[in-house]
């Protein structure tokens, strides 16, 4: 064995001292100056700094404390459940320090300008913190950093210009913060930065075009701002970037051709902005890329066939824009693609079959565009399919039958089109289905016996088809169904028994709108957890089972327009959710049965016991146990819609009668709130205690045997808009306080033995000669023109009046259809009616009613002119 001269040993043994020493001590003044922060912090004895005492080693002994030379080099306390301030930090006693990582602690305050006595840092982490304040300019004499990440936590104010002093920074991260101003240009003095990440800022202003002169850059992400003006061309010098995230600002005009020359980029994400023009045919030279997304801009034009030169792409997003075209067959070369989204252009044309070669797909949305022609079956060839939406679109023929080689899908929607055909069998075959959406296209035949297959489907939504026959009884074995909905077809037959069994599971039955009879299923059972039952418009009979007493979640209960015999269901009372009662058009009758338990009805807010065979009084016990109907709430500034809080597979809808139209509400607004108990045979007066119903949006006693006077109370009622008392023997005068209801837009007092002087008042101007006929006693405007005194109109009153003459006129019909909009009052149906047209895309005929409206205020106002002065010369 060779022998170790004896003078290379003892060098061996000083190094090996000398290590030991380096890593053993540190000089006591650090030490010192490290135990006194610590004393600052609130949990020093709990953080994992509890190895930091004065009895111990710093460099040996001291969580995350590292040592060279006998000076503390390195600082790595990340995650050490570090709860205090930077302002007592030792900065001017660790002159050797050189690495610092305080990340994923609890550190709050500001960061000291002292930080700049670090005069050797090169690394510096201050994320995931709860720092606040501004970043301190000095930060920009470290000269010698080259990692500064201060995301996520609560800086704000403006990104400092010194730090385009740090030239030999490789990485900047100030994301996820609340920073505001503009990017600095200095940054682009750093021509080593290959990170820059500011997302999740407020930062406005443009991108200056000195960013792309970073030619060391490999991630360059600013999404999640306010940034505007349009993407600087120079990005495309940037030939290492691989990342590039401009999403979520203001950008605008068009994306520039020079992108293209970014041929090491992996994902390109320019989504949600205002970007226009067309897709640059120049991204199909990023062979690289594996994510684009365009998506939610204002692009336009076709998409470039170059996009399916993109053999690496796995997420491809370009819906919700103004893409217009067919879909290019080079899409079927993306074999890798994962995700498909083209939803919500302008597309047409037939689905490419080439999708079928995309054997990897496990999302398809080609939903809300203009594809026609039939469904390709070569889309059954995507067995790794996850997700497929082909809704709202122009798509006819049938389902093929090769979808039942979709053995992976769990979501299928093609609800609104032109398929037809029976439902195919192969359905059936979907094992792994949760959604079903096939509403609202043409299919005929019945309903699958086999669909009990699909033992994890959870929505089935086959509504406004042609489907007849009965309900199969299997659809009971489905126990993870969630919501059925089989409205608007052809079904008969009668609604299964078994149905009142699943109410461990089934949240919604909506069978409203078909041919269903014999009786309602009596079997509910405690515990059941249905909240909506609509079974409008169909033909049961019989009484109104007792047991869904037992459905204690159930908010919408709607059995109008059957043949249901019974008296009034008094003990659904006791439902403490029940915000929905509709029992109109039936063959209910007797008084109205009350409890003297005032927690009853607590949150009704729409009760509809309309053309049935009701007697009696009407009940003042039931509205005093209304409380949901005396309150408004203040606090709601956004309209919200009654239902289960986040589901997005049904809506609750109702019919009501309302300004004289019966209406389908397809969204029940949560401040709608009707009392509608016309056509029936009430008698006695209108009970005062009504005026505390403050919240009533409509209140129709129509069509009855009642008599008195209409209480002055009803003038409480400040946001009603439909207040219909007509054909009743009512006699008095018109409250005056009627005429301080400024949303009243529809008024029907006709046909009672009213008499005295119509009030005046904004809305009482609006109101036509049918609002009054059938009172002979009554006068005033508009049946007459004088009360007592000469009538004169003012302005604010009569320039939306409309001539008597022109009450029938085809603007006044289809004024009717718009309701409340057409004079501005009135809140819900406005909003209902808004959401129609905008979903439908239909507002020719509303701009049509406003031109009319306009046309006819003018030749009013001018005729109203004319009249003044007659009378005036006359007099």
């Amino acid at each position: 064995m060779m022998k170790v001269p004896s003078k290379i040993f003892s060098l061996l043994q000083i190094f090996t001292l000398l290590y030991l020493f380096t890593v053993t001590f540190a000089s006591t003044e650090e030490a010192t100056s490290l135990l006194k922060w610590k004393a600052t912090l609130q949990n020093q004895n709990s953080s994992l700094l509890v190895s930091w005492t004065q009895s111990s080693k710093a460099c040996k002994d001291w969580h995350g404390v590292v040592c060279f030379n006998g000076r503390v080099n390195k600082l790595d306390i990340a995650d050490a459940s570090v709860i205090g301030t930077l302002y007592d930090f030792p900065f001017s006693s660790l002159p050797f320090l050189k690495y610092v990582d305080l990340s994923m602690n609890q550190l709050f305050g500001t960061i000291p300008p002292e930080i700049s006595k670090l005069t050797n840092l090169v690394y510096l982490d201050l994320s995931f913190n709860q720092i606040s304040g501004t970043i301190p300019p000095q930060i920009g004499l470290l000269a010698k950093l080259q990692t500064l990440h201060i995301s996520g936590n609560h800086l704000n104010g403006s990104i400092p210009e010194d730090i385009g002093y740090l030239r030999s920074l490789t990485e900047l991260d100030l994301s996820n913060n609340s920073l505001n101003g503009s990017i600095p240009a200095s940054l682009g003095n750093l021509n080593n930065l290959s990170l820059l990440c500011l997302y999740d800022n407020y930062l406005s202003g443009s991108i200056h075009k000195e960013i792309g002169y970073l030619s060391s850059l490999t991630e360059l992400d600013l999404s999640s701002n306010f940034l505007n003006g349009s993407i600087p061309a120079s990005l495309g010098n940037l030939h290492s970037l691989s990342l590039l995230y401009l999403y979520g600002n203001q950008l605008s005009g068009s994306i520039p051709e020079e992108i293209g020359h970014l041929r090491t980029l992996n994902g390109l994400e320019l989504s949600n902005n205002f970007l226009t023009g067309s897709i640059p045919s120049s991204l199909g030279n990023l062979t690289n890329l594996s994510l684009l997304y365009l998506f939610a801009n204002q692009l336009s034009g076709s998409i470039p066939k170059e996009i399916g030169y993109l053999s690496s792409l796995t997420d491809l997003e370009l819906s919700i824009n103004l893409l217009s075209g067919s879909i290019p067959t080079s899409l079927g070369n993306l074999t890798s693609l994962s995700r498909l989204y083209l939803n919500n252009n302008h597309l047409s044309g037939p689905i490419s079959s080439s999708l079928g070669n995309l054997g990897n797909l496990s999302v398809l949305y080609l939903y809300a565009n203009e594809f026609s022609g039939p469904i390709p079956s070569e889309l059954g060839n995507l067995k790794n399919l996850n997700n497929m939406q082909l809704s709202f679109n122009q798509l006819n023929g049938s389902i093929p039958t090769s979808f039942g080689n979709l053995k992976n899908l769990r979501y299928l929607f093609l609800q609104s089109n032109n398929l037809i055909g029976e439902i195919p069998s192969s359905i059936c075959i979907l094992i792994s289905l949760e959604v079903l959406y096939l509403g609202r296209n043409n299919f005929q035949g019945e309903i699958q016996q086999c669909l009990d297959n699909i033992s994890g489907l959870q929505v089935m939504k086959i509504a406004y088809n042609n489907l007849s026959g009965g309900i199969p009884s299997s659809i009971c074995n489905l126990t993870s169904l969630r919501i059925l909905d089989l409205a608007r077809n052809n079904l008969n037959g009668v609604i299964p028994q078994c149905f009142g069994n699943m109410g461990g599971h089934l949240e919604v039955l909506d069978i409203h709108n078909n041919n269903l009879s014999g009786t309602l299923p009596n079997t509910f059972s405690i515990g059941s957890v249905l909240r909506s039952i609509d079974l409008y418009d169909n033909q049961l009979w019989g009484k109104i089972p007792r047991s869904l007493a037992n459905c204690k979640e159930l908010q919408v209960l709607d059995l109008g327009d059957n043949h249901l015999s019974d008296t009034f269901p008094l003990w659904l009372g006791i439902l403490p959710n029940l915000t929905v009662l509709s029992l109109r058009s039936n063959k209910l009758h007797g008084p109205i049965r009350t409890s003297r338990d005032e927690n009853m009805f607590p949150e009704l807010r729409i009760i509809d016991l309309s053309y049935n065979a009701f007697t009696g009084n009407l009940s003042t016990t039931l509205f005093q146990q209304l409380k949901a109907m005396r309150i408004i709430d203040q606090t709601t500034k956004l309209p919200t819609y009654l239902g289960k809080v986040g589901e997005r597979d049904y809506n609750d809808s109702v019919t009501v009668a309302t300004k004289g139209l019966e209406l389908e509400l397809s969204k029940i607004l949560t401040v709608y709130t009707i009392i509608d108990l016309s056509s029936n045979k009430f008698e006695g007066h209108i009970p005062s205690i009504m005026g505390d119903l403050i919240a009533l949006r409509v209140l129709n006693l129509s069509h009855n045997e009642l008599q008195g006077h209409i209480p002055l109370s009803l003038g409480n009622l400040s946001v009603v808009e439909s207040l219909d008392l007509s054909f009743n023997q009512l006699s008095g005068e018109v409250p005056q306080q009627l005429a301080a209801l400024t949303s009243l837009a529809f008024l029907n007092l006709s046909h009672n033995h009213l008499q005295g002087c119509i009030p005046l008042g904004p809305q009482f101007a609006t109101f036509q000669n049918n609002s009054y006929e059938g009172n002979d006693g009554l006068r005033g405007f508009p049946v007459s023109r004088g009360c007592g005194s000469i009538w004169i109109p003012e302005t604010n009153y009569t320039d939306y009046a409309l001539d008597d003459k022109e009450s029938t006129s085809e603007f006044l019909h289809d004024f009717q259809k718009a309701a409340l909009m057409g004079y501005g009052s009135g809140l819900c149906i406005g909003l209902f009616i808004m959401y129609f047209m905008i979903s439908t895309g239909n507002l020719k005929w509303l701009a049509r009613i406003i031109e009319g409206l306009e046309h006819k205020r003018r030749k009013k106002k001018q005729r109203d002119q004319r009249d003044y002065k007659r009378r005036n010369n006359r007099f």
